[in-house]
Protein backbone atom coordinates (compact mmCIF):
# COMPACT_ATOMS: atom_id res chain seq x y z
CA UNK A 1 0.00 0.00 0.00
CA UNK A 2 0.97 3.88 -0.61
CA UNK A 3 1.65 5.78 2.32
CA UNK A 4 0.43 9.44 2.25
CA UNK A 5 3.11 12.06 4.10
CA UNK A 6 1.21 12.30 7.38
CA UNK A 7 1.13 8.61 7.67
CA UNK A 8 5.04 8.01 7.07
CA UNK A 9 5.79 11.01 9.35
CA UNK A 10 3.28 9.19 11.98
CA UNK A 11 5.10 5.98 11.66
CA UNK A 12 8.45 8.14 12.36
CA UNK A 13 7.02 9.57 14.79
CA UNK A 14 6.36 6.23 16.63
CA UNK A 15 9.68 4.40 16.02
CA UNK A 16 11.62 7.89 17.16
CA UNK A 17 9.34 7.88 20.51
CA UNK A 18 9.77 3.81 21.33
CA UNK A 19 13.79 4.03 20.23
CA UNK A 20 14.01 7.11 22.87
CA UNK A 21 12.03 5.59 25.37
CA UNK A 22 13.17 2.19 25.32
CA UNK A 23 16.73 1.92 23.73
CA UNK A 24 19.64 3.46 26.27
CA UNK A 25 21.66 4.54 23.09
CA UNK A 26 19.28 6.50 21.43
CA UNK A 27 17.78 8.12 25.18
CA UNK A 28 20.05 11.12 24.79
CA UNK A 29 20.04 11.37 21.44
CA UNK A 30 16.16 11.54 19.88
CA UNK A 31 14.31 14.23 20.80
CA UNK A 32 11.28 13.94 22.77
CA UNK A 33 8.96 16.13 21.16
CA UNK A 34 7.17 14.94 17.54
CA UNK A 35 8.85 15.98 14.00
CA UNK A 36 7.16 18.16 12.39
CA UNK A 37 7.67 16.92 9.19
CA UNK A 38 9.62 14.30 6.94
CA UNK A 39 12.10 17.28 6.44
CA UNK A 40 13.28 16.96 10.26
CA UNK A 41 14.13 12.95 9.64
CA UNK A 42 17.52 14.52 8.33
CA UNK A 43 18.33 16.55 11.60
CA UNK A 44 18.14 13.13 13.54
CA UNK A 45 21.91 11.54 14.17
CA UNK A 46 22.74 8.30 12.59
CA UNK A 47 22.83 5.04 13.92
CA UNK A 48 27.04 3.06 12.49
CA UNK A 49 27.39 -0.43 12.76
CA UNK A 50 30.02 0.61 15.12
CA UNK A 51 27.10 2.00 17.10
CA UNK A 52 25.60 -1.98 16.86
CA UNK A 53 28.87 -3.37 18.40
CA UNK A 54 29.59 -0.97 20.80
CA UNK A 55 25.37 -2.18 22.21
CA UNK A 56 26.80 -5.80 21.76
CA UNK A 57 24.92 -8.10 22.20
CA UNK A 58 21.24 -6.42 23.31
CA UNK A 59 21.54 -3.01 24.45
CA UNK A 60 19.95 -1.99 20.43
CA UNK A 61 17.01 -4.31 21.60
CA UNK A 62 13.59 -2.06 23.00
CA UNK A 63 11.86 -5.21 24.66
CA UNK A 64 12.23 -7.38 27.32
CA UNK A 65 13.88 -10.51 26.63
CA UNK A 66 10.91 -12.55 27.57
CA UNK A 67 9.31 -10.95 24.01
CA UNK A 68 11.84 -11.75 21.87
CA UNK A 69 11.90 -15.32 20.13
CA UNK A 70 14.45 -15.13 17.90
CA UNK A 71 17.85 -13.37 17.25
CA UNK A 72 20.20 -12.89 14.22
CA UNK A 73 23.12 -11.86 13.77
CA UNK A 74 26.01 -11.11 11.03
CA UNK A 75 29.20 -12.98 10.68
CA UNK A 76 31.25 -10.36 12.89
CA UNK A 77 34.51 -10.80 10.37
CA UNK A 78 35.64 -7.64 11.12
CA UNK A 79 34.75 -7.09 14.77
CA UNK A 80 31.67 -8.19 17.22
CA UNK A 81 28.96 -9.56 15.18
CA UNK A 82 25.65 -6.96 14.86
CA UNK A 83 22.79 -8.72 16.55
CA UNK A 84 19.06 -8.30 15.84
CA UNK A 85 16.24 -9.54 17.78
CA UNK A 86 12.36 -10.47 16.80
CA UNK A 87 9.32 -9.91 18.45
CA UNK A 88 6.56 -12.78 17.57
CA UNK A 89 5.10 -9.69 15.50
CA UNK A 90 8.57 -8.71 13.89
CA UNK A 91 8.83 -12.54 12.44
CA UNK A 92 5.14 -11.96 11.11
CA UNK A 93 5.91 -8.98 9.46
CA UNK A 94 9.21 -10.52 8.19
CA UNK A 95 7.13 -13.36 6.73
CA UNK A 96 4.44 -11.38 4.74
CA UNK A 97 7.52 -8.77 3.59
CA UNK A 98 9.56 -12.05 2.15
CA UNK A 99 6.10 -13.07 0.87
CA UNK A 100 6.14 -9.61 -0.93
CA UNK A 101 9.40 -9.95 -1.88
CA UNK A 102 8.90 -14.02 -3.57
CA UNK A 103 5.28 -12.24 -4.84
CA UNK A 104 7.83 -10.00 -7.57
CA UNK A 105 7.84 -13.48 -9.47
CA UNK A 106 4.21 -14.56 -9.03
CA UNK A 107 5.79 -17.14 -6.89
CA UNK A 108 2.77 -19.27 -4.91
CA UNK A 109 1.39 -22.73 -4.87
CA UNK A 110 2.92 -25.06 -7.15
CA UNK A 111 6.13 -23.85 -7.14
CA UNK A 112 8.96 -25.24 -5.59
CA UNK A 113 11.60 -22.81 -4.08
CA UNK A 114 15.24 -24.28 -3.45
CA UNK A 115 16.33 -22.47 -0.60
CA UNK A 116 20.20 -22.29 -1.05
CA UNK A 117 20.92 -19.09 1.54
CA UNK A 118 22.88 -19.95 4.10
CA UNK A 119 20.57 -20.48 7.11
CA UNK A 120 21.22 -20.09 10.67
CA UNK A 121 22.51 -16.78 12.43
CA UNK A 122 22.98 -15.32 8.71
CA UNK A 123 19.39 -14.03 8.02
CA UNK A 124 19.06 -14.94 4.14
CA UNK A 125 18.03 -18.67 4.47
CA UNK A 126 15.63 -18.15 7.44
CA UNK A 127 14.22 -14.85 6.01
CA UNK A 128 13.34 -16.39 2.50
CA UNK A 129 12.05 -20.16 4.46
CA UNK A 130 9.31 -17.63 6.26
CA UNK A 131 8.56 -15.90 2.99
CA UNK A 132 7.96 -19.17 0.72
CA UNK A 133 5.77 -20.42 3.78
CA UNK A 134 3.73 -17.59 3.84
CA UNK A 135 3.59 -17.63 -0.15
CA UNK A 136 2.26 -21.27 -0.12
CA UNK A 137 5.08 -22.87 -2.22
CA UNK A 138 6.97 -26.18 -0.92
CA UNK A 139 10.61 -25.15 0.32
CA UNK A 140 13.35 -27.14 -0.04
CA UNK A 141 15.93 -25.81 2.60
CA UNK A 142 19.31 -27.17 1.61
CA UNK A 143 20.96 -24.19 2.99
CA UNK A 144 24.60 -23.33 0.94
CA UNK A 145 27.21 -25.85 0.00
CA UNK A 146 27.36 -29.31 -1.06
CA UNK A 147 26.53 -27.86 -4.96
CA UNK A 148 26.37 -31.42 -6.38
CA UNK A 149 23.67 -32.36 -4.81
CA UNK A 150 22.01 -28.92 -4.88
CA UNK A 151 22.15 -30.25 -8.63
CA UNK A 152 20.51 -33.35 -8.20
CA UNK A 153 17.96 -31.90 -6.01
CA UNK A 154 17.50 -29.18 -8.94
CA UNK A 155 16.70 -31.70 -11.46
CA UNK A 156 14.63 -34.48 -9.34
CA UNK A 157 12.22 -32.14 -7.09
CA UNK A 158 11.68 -29.80 -9.74
CA UNK A 159 12.57 -26.48 -8.62
CA UNK A 160 10.81 -23.49 -10.04
CA UNK A 161 12.81 -20.81 -7.70
CA UNK A 162 16.05 -20.33 -7.02
CA UNK A 163 17.31 -18.17 -3.57
CA UNK A 164 21.34 -18.08 -3.05
CA UNK A 165 23.78 -15.30 -3.38
CA UNK A 166 25.15 -14.41 -7.08
CA UNK A 167 28.88 -15.60 -6.36
CA UNK A 168 27.21 -19.23 -5.91
CA UNK A 169 24.17 -19.14 -8.61
CA UNK A 170 27.64 -18.65 -10.85
CA UNK A 171 28.98 -22.09 -9.14
CA UNK A 172 25.32 -23.95 -9.78
CA UNK A 173 25.40 -22.92 -13.33
CA UNK A 174 28.89 -24.17 -13.76
CA UNK A 175 28.12 -27.50 -11.91
CA UNK A 176 24.71 -26.96 -14.21
CA UNK A 177 26.98 -27.31 -17.50
CA UNK A 178 29.74 -29.83 -16.62
CA UNK A 179 26.41 -32.56 -16.35
CA UNK A 180 24.60 -30.98 -19.25
CA UNK A 181 21.64 -31.17 -16.80
CA UNK A 182 20.45 -27.43 -18.31
CA UNK A 183 17.54 -28.99 -20.14
CA UNK A 184 16.03 -31.34 -17.20
CA UNK A 185 15.67 -27.89 -15.20
CA UNK A 186 12.56 -26.68 -14.49
CA UNK A 187 13.95 -22.98 -13.05
CA UNK A 188 12.00 -20.09 -14.03
CA UNK A 189 12.82 -17.48 -11.50
CA UNK A 190 16.14 -16.72 -9.06
CA UNK A 191 16.29 -14.27 -6.04
CA UNK A 192 19.78 -13.50 -5.79
CA UNK A 193 21.68 -10.97 -3.28
CA UNK A 194 23.61 -10.19 0.21
CA UNK A 195 26.69 -8.64 -2.09
CA UNK A 196 26.42 -6.12 -4.99
CA UNK A 197 26.18 -7.55 -8.19
CA UNK A 198 25.93 -6.30 -12.00
CA UNK A 199 23.78 -6.32 -14.89
CA UNK A 200 26.45 -8.03 -16.23
CA UNK A 201 26.48 -10.73 -13.63
CA UNK A 202 22.95 -11.06 -14.29
CA UNK A 203 24.04 -11.99 -18.06
CA UNK A 204 25.65 -14.61 -16.94
CA UNK A 205 23.42 -16.10 -14.55
CA UNK A 206 20.33 -15.75 -16.50
CA UNK A 207 22.39 -17.89 -19.23
CA UNK A 208 23.97 -20.06 -17.03
CA UNK A 209 20.53 -21.49 -15.24
CA UNK A 210 17.67 -20.29 -17.73
CA UNK A 211 15.75 -18.30 -15.47
CA UNK A 212 14.53 -14.48 -14.54
CA UNK A 213 16.54 -12.88 -12.04
CA UNK A 214 15.73 -10.84 -9.51
CA UNK A 215 17.78 -8.62 -7.18
CA UNK A 216 16.40 -8.45 -3.96
CA UNK A 217 17.76 -6.14 -0.73
CA UNK A 218 17.71 -6.47 2.97
CA UNK A 219 21.03 -6.28 6.00
CA UNK A 220 20.98 -7.43 9.37
CA UNK A 221 20.61 -4.40 11.15
CA UNK A 222 17.62 -3.72 9.41
CA UNK A 223 16.08 -7.38 9.97
CA UNK A 224 17.44 -8.81 6.65
CA UNK A 225 15.84 -9.32 3.70
CA UNK A 226 12.34 -8.04 2.64
CA UNK A 227 13.41 -4.46 2.10
CA UNK A 228 13.50 -3.80 -1.46
CA UNK A 229 12.89 -6.13 -4.48
CA UNK A 230 12.59 -5.70 -8.46
CA UNK A 231 9.68 -6.33 -10.33
CA UNK A 232 10.04 -7.81 -13.93
CA UNK A 233 10.95 -4.28 -15.44
CA UNK A 234 14.17 -4.41 -13.59
CA UNK A 235 14.59 -1.27 -13.28
CA UNK A 236 15.04 -0.85 -9.87
CA UNK A 237 14.13 -1.99 -6.44
CA UNK A 238 10.96 -0.94 -5.09
CA UNK A 239 11.15 -0.46 -1.23
CA UNK A 240 8.57 -1.47 0.77
CA UNK A 241 7.62 2.34 2.61
CA UNK A 242 5.13 1.05 4.73
CA UNK A 243 8.19 -0.57 6.42
CA UNK A 244 11.27 1.67 5.94
CA UNK A 245 12.12 5.18 5.56
CA UNK A 246 14.15 5.69 2.53
CA UNK A 247 16.83 8.56 2.70
CA UNK A 248 19.78 8.68 0.25
CA UNK A 249 23.03 11.22 1.72
CA UNK A 250 26.51 12.77 0.81
CA UNK A 251 28.59 10.18 2.02
CA UNK A 252 31.71 12.89 3.07
CA UNK A 253 28.93 14.96 4.25
CA UNK A 254 26.28 12.84 5.46
CA UNK A 255 23.52 15.71 3.80
CA UNK A 256 20.38 15.08 2.14
CA UNK A 257 20.61 14.61 -1.54
CA UNK A 258 17.40 14.86 -4.03
CA UNK A 259 16.10 12.06 -5.58
CA UNK A 260 18.05 11.18 -8.65
CA UNK A 261 21.69 12.12 -7.27
CA UNK A 262 23.80 9.02 -5.94
CA UNK A 263 25.06 8.99 -2.98
CA UNK A 264 25.25 6.35 0.37
CA UNK A 265 21.74 4.42 1.16
CA UNK A 266 20.43 5.84 4.88
CA UNK A 267 17.15 3.68 6.49
CA UNK A 268 14.35 3.97 9.54
CA UNK A 269 12.78 0.93 10.47
CA UNK A 270 9.04 1.60 10.53
CA UNK A 271 7.01 -0.94 12.23
CA UNK A 272 10.59 -3.32 14.17
CA UNK A 273 9.55 -4.14 17.73
CA UNK A 274 12.53 -5.63 19.05
CA UNK A 275 15.31 -4.14 16.98
CA UNK A 276 14.16 -0.46 16.05
CA UNK A 277 16.92 1.39 14.11
CA UNK A 278 16.98 5.32 13.13
CA UNK A 279 18.67 6.57 10.30
CA UNK A 280 20.84 3.74 9.65
CA UNK A 281 24.25 4.35 7.23
CA UNK A 282 24.01 1.04 5.29
CA UNK A 283 27.51 2.41 3.45
CA UNK A 284 25.33 0.85 0.08
CA UNK A 285 25.65 3.26 -2.96
CA UNK A 286 22.49 3.80 -5.19
CA UNK A 287 19.49 6.34 -6.29
CA UNK A 288 16.58 7.31 -4.71
CA UNK A 289 13.73 7.28 -7.95
CA UNK A 290 10.85 9.27 -7.52
CA UNK A 291 9.37 8.76 -11.29
CA UNK A 292 5.97 6.08 -11.08
CA UNK A 293 7.35 2.93 -12.22
CA UNK A 294 5.48 1.61 -15.64
CA UNK A 295 4.66 -1.99 -13.40
CA UNK A 296 2.48 -0.06 -11.21
CA UNK A 297 3.56 -0.22 -7.93
CA UNK A 298 2.74 2.15 -5.35
CA UNK A 299 6.49 2.29 -4.11
CA UNK A 300 9.64 4.55 -4.81
CA UNK A 301 12.21 2.16 -6.51
CA UNK A 302 15.98 2.36 -5.38
CA UNK A 303 18.38 1.65 -8.70
CA UNK A 304 20.53 -1.54 -7.99
CA UNK A 305 23.19 -1.03 -5.36
CA UNK A 306 26.55 -0.42 -7.06
CA UNK A 307 28.83 -1.04 -4.45
CA UNK A 308 29.50 0.07 -0.86
CA UNK A 309 31.47 3.47 0.02
CA UNK A 310 33.31 1.94 2.08
CA UNK A 311 34.83 -0.76 -0.73
CA UNK A 312 35.76 2.20 -2.39
CA UNK A 313 39.91 1.29 -3.21
CA UNK A 314 42.17 4.38 -4.08
CA UNK A 315 44.89 3.35 -6.93
CA UNK A 316 47.55 6.15 -7.47
CA UNK A 317 44.90 8.43 -6.53
CA UNK A 318 42.36 6.93 -8.49
CA UNK A 319 39.16 5.66 -6.60
CA UNK A 320 37.68 2.84 -8.21
CA UNK A 321 34.47 0.47 -7.46
CA UNK A 322 34.85 -3.09 -7.50
CA UNK A 323 31.29 -2.97 -9.63
CA UNK A 324 33.05 -0.53 -12.06
CA UNK A 325 35.39 -3.08 -12.81
CA UNK A 326 32.72 -5.78 -13.02
CA UNK A 327 30.88 -3.89 -15.30
CA UNK A 328 33.59 -3.60 -17.63
CA UNK A 329 35.24 -7.14 -17.77
CA UNK A 330 31.42 -8.62 -18.36
CA UNK A 331 30.95 -6.19 -21.38
CA UNK A 332 34.07 -8.61 -22.87
CA UNK A 333 32.64 -11.17 -24.70
CA UNK A 334 34.21 -14.49 -23.50
CA UNK A 335 35.05 -13.42 -19.70
CA UNK A 336 33.04 -14.89 -17.20
CA UNK A 337 31.81 -13.30 -13.66
CA UNK A 338 34.41 -15.02 -11.65
CA UNK A 339 36.79 -12.80 -11.30
CA UNK A 340 39.48 -11.25 -7.99
CA UNK A 341 40.80 -8.00 -8.48
CA UNK A 342 44.20 -7.69 -6.55
CA UNK A 343 45.77 -4.76 -4.81
CA UNK A 344 49.83 -4.34 -4.19
CA UNK A 345 51.88 -1.63 -3.23
CA UNK A 346 55.87 -1.91 -5.35
CA UNK A 347 58.92 -0.79 -3.36
CA UNK A 348 58.85 2.78 -5.01
CA UNK A 349 55.41 2.87 -3.18
CA UNK A 350 53.31 2.80 -6.20
CA UNK A 351 50.04 0.96 -5.93
CA UNK A 352 49.22 -2.12 -8.78
CA UNK A 353 45.89 -3.64 -9.72
CA UNK A 354 45.69 -6.69 -11.11
CA UNK A 355 42.63 -8.34 -12.21
CA UNK A 356 42.34 -11.87 -12.31
CA UNK A 357 39.38 -13.18 -14.54
CA UNK A 358 38.21 -16.32 -15.57
CA UNK A 359 37.15 -16.88 -19.49
CA UNK A 360 35.02 -19.33 -21.27
CA UNK A 361 36.44 -22.62 -22.62
CA UNK A 362 38.61 -21.90 -25.85
CA UNK A 363 38.84 -18.17 -25.52
CA UNK A 364 41.54 -16.51 -26.69
CA UNK A 365 43.48 -15.19 -24.09
CA UNK A 366 45.63 -12.82 -25.56
CA UNK A 367 43.05 -11.27 -27.33
CA UNK A 368 40.88 -10.86 -24.39
CA UNK A 369 43.59 -9.34 -22.09
CA UNK A 370 43.94 -6.75 -24.04
CA UNK A 371 40.52 -5.94 -24.94
CA UNK A 372 39.95 -5.73 -21.16
CA UNK A 373 42.72 -3.81 -20.31
CA UNK A 374 41.95 -0.89 -22.88
CA UNK A 375 38.48 -0.96 -21.68
CA UNK A 376 39.41 -0.48 -18.39
CA UNK A 377 42.13 2.19 -19.63
CA UNK A 378 39.43 3.85 -21.54
CA UNK A 379 36.12 3.42 -19.02
CA UNK A 380 37.97 5.05 -15.78
CA UNK A 381 41.69 6.04 -16.95
CA UNK A 382 43.38 3.31 -15.14
CA UNK A 383 46.23 1.14 -16.61
CA UNK A 384 45.67 -2.29 -15.00
CA UNK A 385 47.10 -5.79 -15.73
CA UNK A 386 44.41 -7.65 -16.21
CA UNK A 387 45.48 -11.71 -16.13
CA UNK A 388 42.89 -14.60 -17.94
CA UNK A 389 42.74 -17.48 -16.56
CA UNK A 390 40.96 -21.11 -17.67
CA UNK A 391 37.95 -21.66 -16.09
CA UNK A 392 38.04 -23.13 -12.62
CA UNK A 393 41.23 -21.37 -11.61
CA UNK A 394 39.86 -19.32 -9.10
CA UNK A 395 38.19 -20.38 -5.35
CA UNK A 396 34.41 -20.77 -5.68
CA UNK A 397 32.11 -19.05 -2.97
CA UNK A 398 29.35 -20.52 -1.66
CA UNK A 399 28.14 -17.56 0.26
CA UNK A 400 29.45 -14.47 -0.78
CA UNK A 401 32.54 -14.30 -2.91
CA UNK A 402 35.90 -12.44 -2.31
CA UNK A 403 36.56 -10.54 -4.82
CA UNK A 404 39.04 -7.63 -3.21
CA UNK A 405 42.47 -8.77 -1.95
CA UNK A 406 44.31 -5.55 -0.66
CA UNK A 407 47.83 -7.16 -0.11
CA UNK A 408 49.02 -3.01 1.00
CA UNK A 409 46.86 -4.01 4.66
CA UNK A 410 49.37 -7.38 4.97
Amino acid sequence: MQLREADTLALCNAVVERARSNVPFYRDRLPDRPLASLEHVAELPFTTKDDFRSSYPFAMFAVPAEQVVRVHMSSGTTGRPIVTGYTRTDLDGWAERMARVLAAAEVGPGDVLQNAYGYGLFTGGLGFHLGAERAGCVVVPTSSGVTQRQVMLLRDLGTTVLACTPSYALVLAEAIAEQDARADLRLRAGFFGAEPWTDGMRGEIERGLGLEAFDNYGLTELGGPGVAVECHRHDGLHLFEDHYYAEVVDPETGRPLPAGAPGELVLTSLTREASPVVRYRTRDRTVLVDEPCPCGSPFRRMRKIDGRTDDMLVVRGENVFPSQIEDILLAVDGLTGNYQLVVDRESHHLDTLQVRIESRPDADHVGLRERAEDRIKETIGLTVSVMVLAPGALPRSEGKAKRVIDLREL
